[in-house]
């Protein structure tokens, strides 16, 4: 990864069988250099564009399509918000099946209802009543005797296959009338991985503002462990001072 490259070294002392002698130092990245993107750069809709990972893609690829250089995958990372590539990157479509396995056991317990998510309900006047995509469980209902919005009680669901008119009642429920489907197991871990599909990519005509300030950041303040402005040197505790 080109990250790497732009972070700065420690001279810290060496840990080699074959050192000669306790004065010896290696140069070793610091990790602990971190750098986060500005709040101006995560809100700025001018610098960033919206992109969709494909099945199988990684960062490398991403920044080759976006920037012609896979080693600015860094650039792809850090912008996207990412700070554990394991958790946040999506797997691929048959990983999810495979991840879906060991985590809830069995094929029969991914087919298990995970939770319901309710549709869309309005009144005859076309106003909501029941908002799309709310998580609840199979014990939910609403009052269809709802005072704030007086009618003559036709109600519409409009359902992910279409509309259709619920029957005049005073109360719906999710078991008796579908107003919130199910979703399994399976179907969420597919739901939730989709999700991280969709991330913020740096626009290409910033890209060199944004290396140069990423170095910035990074490199080294002047001080007493202070080599130069990509070298710092560490304490050595092998030396005893007389």
């Amino acid at each position: 990864m080109g990250y790497f490259r732009e972070l700065p070294d420690l001279a810290y002392q060496s840990p080699l069988l074959h050192k000669n002698s306790s004065r010896d130092y290696v140069l070793v990245k610091n990790l602990f250099r971190r750098t986060k993107l500005f709040d101006f750069l995560k809100h700025n809709v001018t610098l960033l564009d919206k992109f969709t990972i494909g099945d199988g893609d990684r960062p490398d690829m991403i920044a080759e399509e976006l920037y012609n250089d896979p080693s600015l995958d860094y650039v792809v990372i850090l912008v996207a918000g990412i700070t554990n590539i394991y958790e946040q990157w999506p797997l691929q479509d048959f990983q999810v099946f495979d991840y879906a396995l060991q985590k809830y056991g069995s094929e029969s317990a991914l087919g298990e209802i995970k939770y319901y998510k309710t549709l869309e309900i309005v009144d005859d006047q076309q106003r909501l009543i029941l908002p799309p995509d709310l998580i609840v469980d199979a014990d939910f209902k609403i009052d269809g005797t709802n005072v704030q919005y007086p009618s003559n009680k036709k109600y519409t669901l409009k359902a992910l296959t279409g509309n259709r008119q619920l029957d005049d009642k005073d109360e719906f429920t999710v078991l008796s009338d579908n107003i919130a489907y199910p979703v399994s197991n399976l179907e969420y871990e597919y739901e939730f991985n989709d999700a991280k599909r969709e991330i913020n990519v740096l626009n290409r005509g910033y890209l060199q503002v944004f290396i140069n300030d990423l170095r910035d950041v990074v490199r080294y303040d002047k001080s007493s462990s202070y080599i130069t402005n990509s070298i710092a040197a560490t304490e050595n505790t092998n030396v005893v001072n007389p």
